[in-house]
């Protein structure tokens, strides 16, 4: 679990249209966590919360289309 994965994360999410594409199709946040944690993630919610504070408005829109993932506990997105 860390900062620096969860940067990485949202870094993937801006750049890999096909990965960001995976996980904004996941159904559920099982399957998101799982996505996430086969993609080599490994974040807490609070991690992923502190670093999504510091984006823009705009940063925000292109990784996850204007909609965060719910986040509750470890990896749960």
């Amino acid at each position: 679990m860390s900062l620096e994965s969860a940067k990485a994360y949202i870094e993937k999410m801006k750049t890999d249209m096909d990965f960001r594409k995976r996980v904004n199709e996941c159904k559920n946040t099982e399957e998101r966590t799982k996505v996430v944690k086969e993609a080599g993630f490994d974040f807490t919610a609070q991690e992923l919360k502190s670093f999504t504070d510091e984006l823009t408005d705009d940063e925000l829109n292109t990784v996850a289309g204007g909609v965060l993932p719910r986040c509750q506990g470890k990896v749960q997105l």
